[in-house]
């Protein structure tokens, strides 16, 4: 079967939902639905804050401003653009900026524009992520968020697919903004 772009895809029903654990960062939720087979049960779900991440380039947009960092939670070590969770009274572009400047010491110079927005596990998680690009920024101090830190680095563009090919770039965040924005300027690849 074939279907247009248009044509609307059945949908669940939710009933409602009922929390199961809170806390600043992550609030887990058992939600009541039906889909369309009418086989109704609790599906568990991951609700997580606005998070934003910034591509702040320099060198004519040569390179790109990254973190190289350890994650315990995959026990990995990669590169990731500067982001973080959007705090209440920020709107998503200061956030981006303060992010930068607290894991980096490099603060953006320039309004930033939204280059993407997201979901990136649609399926169990609800996290909106946006990628904000600053075409300018200045070196301010040294990085001054201890709990994010790592190694603050100038990666070349030109670099950053085959970086993502052999899994150097960590986080859905980073590799779909980075490679959002190639695709947009595919002469920095």
């Amino acid at each position: 079967m074939t279907a247009d772009r248009d044509d609307e895809p059945p949908r669940w029903h939710v009933y409602g939902e009922r929390t199961v654990y809170d806390s600043p960062w992550v609030r887990l939720v058992r939600v009541d639905v039906e889909p369309p087979d009418g086989n109704r049960f609790e599906h568990h779900v991951v609700r997580l804050q606005r998070v934003v991440m910034a591509l702040a380039l320099r060198n004519e947009a040569s390179e790109v401003l990254m973190l190289r960092r350890h994650r315990f939670v995959t026990d990995q070590i990669g590169w990731e653009l500067p982001g973080g969770i959007v705090e209440a009274g920020d709107g998503s572009e200061a956030s981006a900026a303060r992010e930068t400047e607290e894991e980096t010491g490099y603060r953006p110079t320039t309004p930033g524009r939204k280059l993407i927005e997201f979901q990136p596990m649609v399926g169990m998680v609800d996290t909106p992520h946006e990628v904000w690009v600053f075409d300018q920024v200045e070196r301010v101090g040294d990085p001054t968020d201890a709990v994010e830190a790592g190694v603050v680095g100038w990666v070349s563009l030109g670099e950053v697919i085959g970086m993502v090919d052999r899994g150097e770039i960590l986080g859905s965040g980073s590799i779909t903004g980075l490679l959002r924005y190639l695709v947009a300027h595919p002469a920095r690849s």
